[in-house]
């Protein structure tokens, strides 16, 4: 045996599996008595905090979770779906936090896709929960949270009521494996259907604390969460604040109200969200001459901030810093990390280098541009176009039931994000454009084919298709181009628009429809990039 494997082993006075549980755990040793969660109805000290997530978890095992089981949420960013990323860990089930904007359909299909076994579900959803459930086999046990909307007709399984009543006498589980999965999130989906990203536990715990020294997060960090936990689990930011002992501020929606109050009366110190919850606080504050007491960190993720957006948002006190990540890599992989010369430079130079997507984040390995041929990468002359490569260990471990698509992303030893990029000389790395047609509304993929599918199915629709257009407080919402058949009807762009909102959660929903041939190339495929250039040149002049 080689000299540094004899008696070298692993045991347990020297590995333990990685794990966000352990970071809960600590922050309750260490900071029992600080402020865990601020609620609208509630303050959780550390203690609090971990004793509640543990008494639920006993009352999960109790309803016969084990390893491995799916337990889905659909909450607003409130205590309970906070706890949830504690509490269904430590009885061993994974985390599916339902994105609150989806359609009946599409979370039936999530539910029986992912084999929820238990799901949490906000009162004020228990419409869309029993259309959801309607007539099917396999239905989840049901646990409401009764918040605004009351008492639930549903289940008597009530949130409160478990914790208050959990078996003491029964233990959490430990986590057997750090690749055992943690967490299914779903893409915002596709013609194929949303996909299942599995986490493992050592990748969040990485996350979290790499998010947490990104975002220079310390004990004194007062966490406004802007940004649902649903997306991503918060871009891990649900155990990045609990692993420095921070204050997690919950918010149930989210607008300027609220979001100031809470600003003034907690010392809100960081923040995060899309390009729109920004420009919606920016609007808002700008007009009534709002200058925040101190500054606050925002982490925005999507598209870069213009040089007028940073300094807006500095003139109200928000500090922004660029992130760039997608489902499949734990929320946040690239950071632009702003370094210490660039302050020198005017604030259209800055903006510049704030555009770009920037650097790996401390547990990614490898940031690349793909070149020609295989194993080659573009050279970094921030003009050289090809795909944006990644690897490291806040990768997901895949596609739920999907093997043939995770190896289809990861299969070469690197993921591949579908986004086309150059590699500056100084390592950074600036997105061009998508290889994917993906629209990003809100902070909200939408798939535009997707949307061409639904169109499609419209009787008097002869051909579609669906691109990207600005938009004032979205970043982005699908236009939708549309040949009418010579022989079917002749519907408006209101009947088009009526059509798609019956077949589709609304924020996919086109905001404009453009009646006429779609220009092709020699092969008859349809010339997206000219319906692009059409949309450019309607809005220079406009």
């Amino acid at each position: 045996m080689h000299k540094f494997v004899d008696g070298l082993a692993k045991r347990p006075a020297n590995y333990s599996s990685l794990t966000p549980l352990s970071l809960l755990e600590r922050s309750a040793r260490v900071f029992p008595d600080r402020i865990a969660v601020i609620d609208d109805d509630a303050e959780l000290s550390y203690r609090v905090f971990f004793h509640r997530c543990r008494a639920m978890a006993s009352a999960l095992i109790r309803l016969g979770i084990t390893y491995g089981d799916t337990v889905s949420v659909l909450a607003f960013n409130t205590t309970e779906l906070l706890e949830s990323h504690y509490s269904v860990p430590m009885a061993g089930g994974v985390l599916n936090a339902l994105n609150t904007r989806l359609d009946a359909a599409t979370l039936r299909l999530i539910i029986e896709h992912g084999e929820a076994r238990v799901l949490f579900f906000d009162t004020e959803f228990e419409p869309l929960i029993q259309e959801a459930l309607a007539d099917s086999d396999a239905a989840p046990t049901l646990i409401a949270i009764a918040r605004g909307a009351g008492q639930s007709t549903l289940t008597r399984l009530e949130y409160e009521a478990l914790v208050a009543n959990a078996d003491k006498g029964i233990e959490a589980r430990p986590v057997r494996d750090e690749w055992d999965a943690l967490a299914l999130n779903y893409t915002s989906g596709t013609t194929d259907n949303p996909k299942g990203v599995v986490y493992h536990h050592r990748g969040a715990y990485l996350a979290a604390l790499g998010n947490a020294m990104a975002m220079e997060m310390t004990v004194d960090t007062v966490y406004l969460w802007t940004l649902p936990m649903f997306h991503c689990n918060g871009w891990c930011c649900t155990w990045a604040v609990t692993a420095v002992g921070g204050t997690h501020v919950c918010l149930r929606k989210v607008e300027g109200a609220p979001v100031l109050d809470r600003i003034h009366r907690h010392g809100v110190t960081h923040m995060c969200g899309a390009p729109i919850v920004l420009n919606m606080l920016l609007d808002e504050f700008g007009a009534n001459g709002v200058v925040l007491p101190t500054t606050v960190q925002f982490a925005l993720g999507g598209a870069s901030p213009p040089s007028a957006v940073i300094q807006r948002a500095r003139d109200i006190g928000f500090d922004i810093s660029h992130l760039y990540g997608l489902t499949e890599t734990y929320g946040p992989a690239t950071l632009c990390v702003r370094q210490s010369d660039w302050v020198e430079l005017p604030l259209e130079g800055r903006a510049r280098k704030m555009a770009r997507q920037g650097v790996g984040l401390y547990a990614i390995d490898g940031v690349a541009v793909a070149g020609d041929g295989p194993g080659d990468c573009a050279p970094a002359d921030g003009r050289t176009l090809g795909e944006l490569l990644l690897r490291g260990n806040t990768m997901m471990k895949g596609y739920l039931k999907n093997p043939a698509a995770t190896d289809d992303v990861m299969g070469d030893g690197w993921f591949h994000t579908g986004d086309l990029a150059v590699m500056h000389e100084d390592g950074y790395v600036e997105i061009k454009d998508r290889i994917k047609d993906i629209i990003i509304s809100g902070g909200e993929n939408i798939s535009s084919q997707e949307v061409e599918e639904v169109l499609y199915r419209h009787p008097d629709v002869a051909e579609a298709a669906v691109v990207a257009m600005p938009h004032p407080k979205w970043g982005e919402t699908p236009c939708a181009f549309v040949h009418l058949r010579e022989s079917g009807g002749s519907p408006d762009s209101a009947a088009i628009i009526r059509w798609c909102r019956d077949n589709l959660p609304h924020y996919k929903v086109p905001t404009c429809v453009v009646f006429g041939e779609l220009p092709k190339t020699a092969t008859g495929k349809i010339r997206k990039n000219a319906l692009r250039d059409r949309l450019q040149e309607t809005s220079s002049r406009s």
